[in-house]
């Protein structure tokens, strides 16, 4: 078993994976925690972070413009896990389509903007994603 934080720190968003050992509970001012267990070597099954933690992920990322396109990609990936819904698509004052999204579970609606990543930050963002979000082993 371990424990993993998210972290913000200046414009990034940083993952750190404790061992269950030196674990004392979540450090001060971090963005989410979870505990997961290590997979065993021939595990098939990929582990997400909670959705809690990815919906705190998101409400982190809408507050930075220059990563618009990963908050995109990972409400797609909430819409895809049914942990929010799209309710609509509208326009904001500048003309670009925000995506509506409604989760039950918060009652939260959530703005995000569709910004559609080059081919280049998909292959970025779903690494960065993969190493905050994805059970791995500890540091």
């Amino acid at each position: 078993m371990f424990y993993s934080t998210l972290v913000v720190q200046g414009a990034d968003v940083i993952r750190h994976d404790y061992a269950a050992d030196a674990w004392s509970g979540p450090p001060e001012g971090v963005l989410g925690w979870w505990q997961s267990t290590l997979p065993s070597g021939n595990a098939k099954r990929v582990r997400w972070a909670p959705n809690d933690v990815m919906l705190d992920l998101v409400e982190e990322l809408s507050g930075s413009p220059e990563r618009a396109d990963m908050c995109y990609v990972l409400a797609l990936l909430l819409v895809r896990r049914r942990v929010v819904r799209l309710e609509e698509t509208e326009h904001d004052a500048q003309g670009r389509e925000v995506s509506v999204l409604y989760c039950s579970r918060r009652e939260t609606t959530y703005r995000v903007p569709t910004v559609i990543p080059s081919d280049e930050r998909v292959v970025a963002i779903q690494q960065e994603l993969a190493d905050l979000l994805f059970a791995k082993g500890t540091d």
